[in-house]
């Protein structure tokens, strides 16, 4: 069923890719003198395809829940502005599918190298043969493993200073929306790509499949996002990761300064949460953001920025500041 689901995508989506390559893209490389790069660009187009698509489908289901209950109703959406432009660059997808591809020729000459020295595989899909090589086992077994990855990579932002800062870019944003999930530091980007997919190349992940997990990691995380009132219930939000409970990891005073810096990290799942104890159940919607943003003597009034370009600038010169000696604790407390 699901083998037969991500082939009928595929086809619908290489369909849009060579319309558009020889109607659009083909005659304008033409004419500027540019088709030395026909190839790559031609590959690269899937992955747009899939970015545009999945903005679509995210718009046409979460807007109209945003404005029929929303948990908070706001006078001025320009906050959101910027995070439309993350959006449009994270969700064209080329960092990730470039980190993919240009890994996959070092992870080859890996396995050759395990093969020569006796060394055993590690894909995921061979290791209970005629079960997890089934297309639905071995897509849960990888969206679990990633999204366990995920966890880990997570709290690692949140854990460690410098690190904390690029990923400020994100908790800045104090109007919660179906756009702001991917407002993050470029830097950040850059690393979790190659994070990524350099676990999804050990595990065995083949393109196709790869492809289908951030389509899919990507929609759960707008949902998670979103400005509605989402009742998930009491079972449900325990298999997946809800809008409350991951408003509260976006909470002032909580989600970034609580025990051990914080808590609901999970990505897709909130199973390690439990597991590792940072879970945190509280359906009361709380403000959102960071405390240092706050006037004084609630915070230090710190400008995170509110384009995208000023974003990206005010984090590199937090760290600075910090690598100089000159920063301030996690949670804007004053030395």
């Amino acid at each position: 069923m699901l083998d037969t689901l991500i082939s009928q995508a595929d086809n619908l989506v290489s369909w849009l890719q060579t319309l558009v390559y020889v109607d659009v893209v083909q005659p304008v490389f033409y004419k500027i003198g540019l088709m030395g790069y026909d190839e790559d660009t031609y590959d690269a187009l899937y992955w747009v395809i899939v970015g545009v698509l999945e903005i679509v489908a995210m718009y046409a289901v979460l807007r109209p829940l945003e404005a029929l209950a929303p948990v908070e109703s706001w006078q001025n959406r320009k906050a959101l502005r910027a995070d439309v432009w993350y959006t449009w660059i994270a969700k064209l997808g080329i960092l990730n599918i470039a980190f993919f591809f240009v890994l996959t020729p070092l992870f080859n000459h890996w396995q050759s190298l395990m093969a020569i020295h006796n060394i055993p595989n590690l894909e995921v899909d061979s290791l209970w043969p005629g079960v997890t090589d089934r297309p639905m086992v071995s897509f849960a077994i990888y969206l679990i493993v990633l999204d366990f990855a995920g966890y880990w990579y997570h709290r690692w932002q949140h854990r460690f200073g410098v690190w904390w800062e690029l990923h400020a870019v994100h908790h800045s944003q104090q109007q919660m929306s179906l756009w702001c999930d991917d407002r993050n530091h470029f830097l950040d980007d850059v690393v979790q790509a190659a994070f990524f997919a350099a676990i999804s190349l050990v595990i065995g992940v083949q393109p196709a499949q790869f492809v289908v997990l951030v389509a899919v990691s990507n929609f759960m995380q707008s949902v998670q996002h979103v400005n509605a009132r989402l009742k998930f219930g009491w079972l449900l939000e325990r298999i997946v990761v809800s809008p409350a409970f991951h408003r509260r990891h976006h909470a002032i005073g909580y989600g970034h300064e609580g025990t051990r810096y914080g808590c609901n990290f999970g990505v897709l799942f909130p199973w390690w949460d439990m597991m590792f104890r940072t879970a945190s159940w509280n359906p009361a919607p709380e403000p959102t953001g960071i405390r240092d943003q706050l006037p004084a003597p609630h915070g230090r009034d710190i400008d995170y920025g509110e384009g995208l370009l000023a974003q990206q600038w005010f984090a590199l010169v937090r760290i600075a500041r910090r690598l100089a000696g000159k920063g301030y604790p996690l949670g804007g407390t004053a030395p």
